[in-house]
């Protein structure tokens, strides 16, 4: 199977880490969205979009970039890593997975983990979250990875 993830990763590379460990599982490659080829993401079988929160939203950066995707087909995913816990009515994930399935993906499911924040006025107590993401964020990164590689069910 053929995966690439195209990932913002800007703070502490708490996005990144959690992109990293789920392309170890997936054999896949790691880009930003400026370094994204369509002509790969075309011809992948799963792509996966992720990046840190930022007043409660995905990074620009991102969204722009799928925004500006041609119509596609196939299966993608979407992650997020964030100091403050979701909303559970509205996942951060949610307007993302809406906006791919508008472009022809199939959503195959998301994830989230909490993150090292320094976001103000957090960063005045020298930030939230400082162990994060952990060894068991990084664990619960590739169990969803591996999930999606046999094509299984995502919660």
């Amino acid at each position: 199977m053929k995966s690439v993830i195209v990932c913002v990763s800007v703070s502490h590379g708490n996005t990144r880490r959690i992109a990293d460990a789920m392309a170890h599982v997936l054999g896949a490659k790691v880009v930003s969205p400026e370094a994204a080829e369509p002509t790969e993401l075309a011809a992948a079988d799963l792509v996966g979009f992720g990046s840190g929160v930022f007043y409660g939203r995905l990074h620009p950066r991102l969204t722009n970039f799928v925004k500006g995707l041609p119509a596609g087909r196939g299966r993608a995913f979407v992650f997020a890593t964030s100091g403050l816990s979701e909303f559970p009515p509205v996942p951060f994930t949610r307007p993302l997975i809406r906006l791919l399935e508008g472009r022809g993906f199939a959503a195959d499911g998301s994830f989230s983990c909490r993150a090292f924040d320094t976001w103000m006025p957090f960063r005045l107590v020298g930030g939230l979250h400082k162990q994060r993401p952990s060894a068991g964020d990084l664990a619960a990164a590739r169990a969803f990875a591996e999930r999606l590689r046999r094509g299984g069910p995502m919660a």
